[in-house]
């Protein structure tokens, strides 16, 4: 499906209740080839059909904005079948904070996504970088939250943001690989530029990004303000917290709820505004102070 000039998107067919309709694959053609953002899962039917996207102009690069499984898991065939090199900001852990990467270290691990532990892109990107392939200048805007090294892509005013802004949904922080003080970060960045619209990793194009953006930025305020006037009425862990507030998630999805309630819970205890029993994690109890 074309979703802009010279940009067409096609759906992985990975439905579930993290992933939608399914992961989009993005396919860029500029003067001088093609550029593939986001290779998504390694599924034959998906790879023959990006190898089929791609078949009448040279493919320049594969891009990746984080590497999830359902985002990365076909890059090596890709890379395989075309000789296209891999552009990403590093390996899964890279870009971590020094808060996640302490956590890390005391055994906190990540959960609800399947993490790429063998992606290991050929070219590293840096903030800021704009990259001339295929004819096309792309602009590397790292926007860490959902992943430390979570990267979007700007052409022109389209902006791939990968899973960073959605619009199907609000995306998982789960840490250590979600930080939700750099999410935060991230969307207030974004906010501060005009876009057109944003091709995200999962669901339809968003048309109005700065509404978007408003609406996730209040959502998590909101989250905030429920989670500290819980506690308010007494300790809780996190798995407790999800279940109170996310009335309406079904079972099943209350793991990551509670994910979410936790990254909320690290980043108010780094700001001095909870303390918990033992080091924060899914099994810890958090208060006021």
């Amino acid at each position: 499906m074309q979703v802009a000039t010279g940009v067409w998107r096609i759906r992985a067919d990975n439905p579930s209740p993290m992933t939608g309709t399914g992961t989009n694959t993005y396919v860029v053609h500029g003067p001088e080839g093609a550029v593939v953002i986001d290779p998504g899962p390694a599924l034959p039917a998906h790879l023959a059909a990006v190898l089929a996207a791609v078949q009448d102009a040279p493919l320049r690069a594969i891009l990746v904005t984080h590497p999830h499984l359902d985002h990365s898991a076909l890059v090596a065939d890709l890379k395989a079948a075309t000789g296209a090199q891999v552009y990403g900001f590093g390996r899964a852990t890279a870009g971590r904070s020094a808060v996640m990467q302490r956590l890390a270290a005391g055994g906190l691990q990540g959960g609800g996504e399947g993490v790429d532990a063998g992606f290991a892109p050929d070219v590293l990107l840096a903030d800021g970088a704009v990259l001339a392939l295929a004819g096309l200048q792309i602009e590397v805007i790292h926007t860490p939250g959902h992943m430390g090294g979570h990267l979007s892509f700007a052409l022109g005013e389209d902006l791939f943001s990968g899973d960073h802004v959605m619009g199907w949904a609000s995306t998982l922080i789960s840490p250590p690989d979600g930080d939700m003080a750099a999410y935060m970060a991230s969307l207030a960045r974004l906010s501060a530029r005009a876009w057109r619209q944003f091709l995200p990793g999962h669901g339809e194009r968003i048309a109005d990004p700065a509404t978007r953006l408003a609406e996730l930025t209040a959502h998590r305020r909101a989250r905030e303000t429920a989670i500290c006037a819980a506690l308010t009425a007494g300790p809780a862990r996190p798995i407790e917290l999800a279940t109170q507030l996310y009335t309406d998630t079904p079972p099943a999805l209350l793991p990551a709820a509670a994910r979410n309630i936790l990254a909320h819970l690290i980043d108010l205890h780094d700001r001095n505004v909870v303390t918990s029993t033992e080091p924060p994690g899914p099994d810890a109890e958090f208060k006021m102070i």
